[in-house]
């Protein structure tokens, strides 16, 4: 069996809730003795030669035997597995595995990856290592494991009750550079490196002006590497691969099972949060700490300083290279990108650069969930109903969407109170941006035609009432 071996140090402390001291972490190694304890795999050679056997397949196969055969060679020993084809149906494959006294059989799969469930693996030596493991572990602790995500160490030590002035960093050794502060001995050397992402974010110092977005974790089924225990209940994650999920957004690991009731405090970090565009809008903001998304600040604060005359303005378009430019460089240089005019004379460019950023949020500015609610407003012919309806429509954005929407639409105000010049209306405007924020959650294309105009209406509307609306 593959084997794990603990072979690290846990070095890092936890605030107790008073906050003045420390106490190591309590991680929990029942399970984690268990998947030591799981029975080894011991494949079951075929001794004679088969005929048509599947190229990747080696001696395990055993050819066109019943189960009855198959449980009678494998009674020998725990852990012994063996393959065969399917009397019943040729040509498919079936996995028998002796496991607590008797024949497990498992319908087998290929697809350049051996698999039998969501897992796929390189070998059918590592599937069924992973299955013997997952098999013991849930069965000598079925009751352990559903219990698991009661009174679990998160809510004692999670990032969301540490999530304030960091103490912490008194007691970590100070930096070289630091002018009075002592050179830090050896083995203290990136201690904060060494820092678990649970304690880790419980260090970030937030701004007493930054916005208390709320926003779910970004998890994804992941692979770890050598021992790891779940950050929302301390448990060992068994298995070889896929053994839980890390959130892609703030690196938070957790049992799949635990990340269905940890909290929506996503505290997304910028090493995992790489881009800019195409980023969840909520995501960014809460990496960034800020209100709004830095390309949305920037593009208005320059178009306000040098181009609300600008006749056209939205509606002529930039060169694209130059728009694809300002995105790389908001990609790559986040508050730091240059698009002044020494950069990009041009102000079409900057209006391009902001619409496209909108284009390509994968969650819309108008939530796909508040879409139909806008809509059913534009429709409305009643102006003080249709308000009424707008400003309860705009209740269901996430804040980060309904303050960006706000900021966005009061600029707009104000492109329009220069209309003399630009030639730009709140009509023209409606046009422009109805189809940029808001996208038809899977409709079909005569619904999704027909809704353009409730879109144009709907944008329209926002400018117009932005003071009473928002």
């Amino acid at each position: 069996m593959y084997l794990f071996y603990l072979t690290f140090n846990i070095t890092t402390f936890f605030l107790s809730p008073d906050h003045d001291e420390y106490r190591p972490p309590v991680w929990k190694s029942y399970l984690y003795q268990l998947q030591q304890e799981a029975p080894h795999p011991r494949r079951l050679t075929c001794t004679s030669e088969v005929d048509n056997r599947p190229k990747y397949y080696g001696r395990e196969y055993h050819g066109m035997i019943s189960r009855e055969e198959a449980d009678q060679l494998l009674s020998q020993a725990e852990g012994s597995y063996l393959i065969r084809e399917s009397q019943r149906q040729p040509g498919t494959y079936t996995l028998a595995l002796r496991f607590g006294n008797q024949t497990r059989n498992f319908r087998l799969y290929h697809d350049g990856k051996h698999f039998v469930g969501e897992k796929r693996f390189e070998s059918i030596h590592d599937l069924v290592t992973d299955a013997l493991i997952t098999l013991y572990v849930e069965t000598k602790a079925a009751e352990y494991i559903a219990k698991m995500t009661i009174n679990p160490i998160y809510e004692h030590v999670g990032y969301t009750t540490l999530n304030q002035e960091p103490s912490l960093k008194k007691h970590l050794p100070l930096s070289p550079e630091t002018p009075d502060g002592p050179i830090p001995a050896k083995d203290d050397l990136n201690t904060e490196e060494r820092l678990t992402s649970l304690v880790r974010r419980s260090t970030l110092r937030e701004s007493d002006l930054a916005p208390k977005y709320e926003k779910v974790h970004n998890f994804k089924v992941h692979t770890f590497r050598g021992p790891h225990w779940c950050e929302y209940c301390a448990n060992f994650m068994w298995g070889l691969i896929a053994q839980g999920v890390k959130c892609a957004d703030c690196g938070l690991n957790v049992h799949k099972q635990c990340s269905k009731v940890v909290p929506n405090d996503c505290q997304p970090d910028l090493r995992h949060v790489k881009k800019v565009y195409s980023c969840d809008l909520t995501t960014l903001v809460k990496a960034h700490n800020t209100k709004r998304p830095m390309v949305v600040d920037m593009c208005i604060q320059e178009l306000e300083a040098r181009g609300l005359q600008s006749e056209g303005l939205y509606r002529i378009s930039g060169f694209s290279e130059l728009i694809e430019d300002v995105k790389l460089a908001f990609d790559r240089d986040g508050e730091k990108a240059d698009i002044s005019t020494n950069a990009y004379e041009d102000i079409n460019i900057i209006t391009g650069a902001l619409k496209l950023y909108f284009r390509e949020l994968p969650i819309p500015l108008i939530t796909y969930d508040a879409y139909p609610r806008f809509i059913e407003a534009a429709k409305i012919t009643d102006a003080e109903k249709r308000l009424e309806s707008l400003h309860e429509a705009l209740k269901l954005l996430p804040p980060a969407h309904y303050e960006t929407l706000r900021y966005l639409m009061a600029h707009l105000k104000r492109v329009i109170h220069c209309e003399k010049e630009n030639l730009m209306s709140s009509e023209n405007l409606g046009i422009v941006f109805g189809p940029t924020l808001m996208r038809a959650p899977d409709l079909d294309a005569m619904t999704a035609l027909n809704d353009i105009r409730y879109q144009r209406l709907v944008v329209e509307s926002l400018i117009t009432n932005e003071d009473v609306l928002f």
